[in-house]
């Protein structure tokens, strides 16, 4: 027996050691609430990342990078699963996905890898639904630098000789934002159909401050990873999970929601100092790294690998990107479908007749959307104000956007009769995706119309907790 015993072992020690040759580590780095643009990377005169332009000029940025929803929950059940929220189960946030769908870490591990998550991977339950080999959150989400003794710790004590995944999600830039910046708020470029105030610029420059203390963990991320592997021989993926907690950011369908950073650096396989405008989404990430670790893509998914981008053997992928976005509890209620061409957006407002809400100017939190007093105190008495909250709260049923001319997307073309044609290509489109996904367009939870009150003014407040009295 002892003998069979000893086959056995050797076999299996055989066989790891196959499924490990030639496959790269991993090491994957997500971002929460880190808008596309916000880096030096993409643009920005302003945010301070020198980490992340160092993965830029080291590797391929991808200018066209869309998640499958702009909520943290559907956003990561999408890239752990490789489906669209319809189709994985949570569609909402705070819902978790079906048992059985967030199959990657899986697939991972059947070609070899000892795949591990620190930090906000997966959102609430679905990383353990996930199955990794080893995970861990910081003991408090917003101990900005906790990340780094978790990781620091794993490498230390490993004992596998596996090909590993790693993956670590910081919780920044969520909100709240930190206290103290590091930025001038008169000098920060605020986003687009912003409201100038200075409420609104202190709270611009402390979002700005906890993406630079973001981009400061991928260096020391990088930096641990390559000591461990002695040298940069392996892959690093960096991306966020949606745009910026902002109006007309997360929890919205326009680009600032759903575009996002995805920057890929591999020596020896991925050229440096590259762009590609390969039209990508998040479900496209999974498939792409099951291929890079040798393993077949599963054939029922909606991700397909983009693997032959990153070798630079394609300059497209995909022709059209959709996206979904169902709420948030009873903060968002406000369902939206998209559908977006190289050129064109299309986005479909499934109540208009309610408003369009979010945590941010419900509850007005320091550190996260205390500015919205501002908002509304500016409206009173400036137009341009007046007009930047009446679209926030108020949109039309469809709205379209030419991106060539109008990348901000603030100039609805909806009614336009030159548009017409495309526009009718492009709602037929999203129906014929949304029958295929089996998409119900299901309201979760009650909505607010816009003939009662704001829902500033009815929703229910998050609950205090009492103060601690000493003595």
């Amino acid at each position: 027996m002892a003998k069979i015993a000893r086959i056995v072992t050797a076999i299996l020690m055989l066989a790891g050691a196959a499924a490990a040759a030639g496959k790269p580590n991993i090491v994957v780095f997500l971002a929460d609430d880190h808008g596309w643009a916000d880096s030096s990377v993409y643009g920005s005169s302003c945010a301070k990342t020198p980490n992340l332009q160092s993965l830029a000029d080291r590797g391929m940025v991808l200018d066209r990078a869309f998640v499958a929803s702009p909520a943290c929950g559907p956003s990561r059940a999408a890239l752990l699963s490789g489906l669209m929220p319809a189709r994985n189960g949570a569609e909402p946030n705070h819902t978790m996905p079906h048992d059985g769908a967030l199959t990657m870490v899986n697939r991972l591990q059947q070609q070899g890898y000892e795949v591990v998550a620190f930090g906000k991977v997966g959102h609430g339950r679905e990383t353990e639904m996930a199955g990794f080999d080893h995970s861990r959150d910081y003991p408090k989400q917003r101990d900005r630098d906790g990340i780094k003794g978790l990781v620091q710790n794993f490498f230390a004590n490993r004992q596998s000789d596996k090909p590993l995944c790693l993956m670590v999600g910081d919780h920044r830039p969520h909100v709240a934002w930190i206290k103290e910046s590091s930025y001038d708020p008169n000098q920060v470029v605020l986003p687009v159909a912003s409201v100038d105030t200075k409420e609104t610029r202190e709270h611009w420059a402390r979002y700005l401050a906890d993406v630079t203390g973001m981009d400061a963990m991928v260096g020391e991320v990088d930096r641990m990873a390559q000591d461990y592997f002695k040298g940069d021989d392996f892959l690093f993926l960096y991306s966020a999970d949606h745009g910026a907690q902002w109006p007309f950011g997360k929890w919205n369908l326009y680009d600032s929601g759903i575009r996002t950073p995805l920057i890929v650096r591999w020596p020896g396989h991925v050229k440096p100092n590259v762009r590609t405008d390969a039209m990508v989404s998040w479900v496209d990430v999974m498939p792409t790294l099951v291929d890079i670790a040798g393993g077949t893509v599963p054939s029922h998914i909606d991700g397909r690998s983009f693997t032959q981008v990153l070798f630079g053997k394609r300059s497209d992928h995909r022709d059209v990107i959709f996206s979904t976005h169902s709420g948030d509890g009873n903060r968002n209620v406000y369902p939206i479908r998209a559908v977006r061409t190289e050129k064109y957006k299309y986005i479909r407002n499934l109540r208009p007749d309610c408003y369009h809400s979010n945590h941010s100017d419900i509850d007005r939190k320091d550190g996260a959307g205390a500015y919205w007093d501002s908002w509304d105190e500016a409206a009173k008495n400036d137009p341009k104000a007046a007009a930047i909250v009446g679209k926030y709260y108020v949109r039309p049923g469809i709205e379209f956007y030419d991106l060539d001319s109008d990348p901000h997307e603030q100039v609805n073309l909806a009614e336009d009769p030159k548009q017409a044609a495309t526009i009718a290509e492009m709602s037929s489109m999203l129906d014929d995706w949304m029958k295929t996904q089996g998409d119900t367009q299901r309201v979760f939870n009650k909505p607010y119309p816009v003939t009662g009150p704001k829902p500033v003014d009815v929703a229910p407040k998050p609950r205090q907790r009492p103060k601690k009295i000493k003595g």
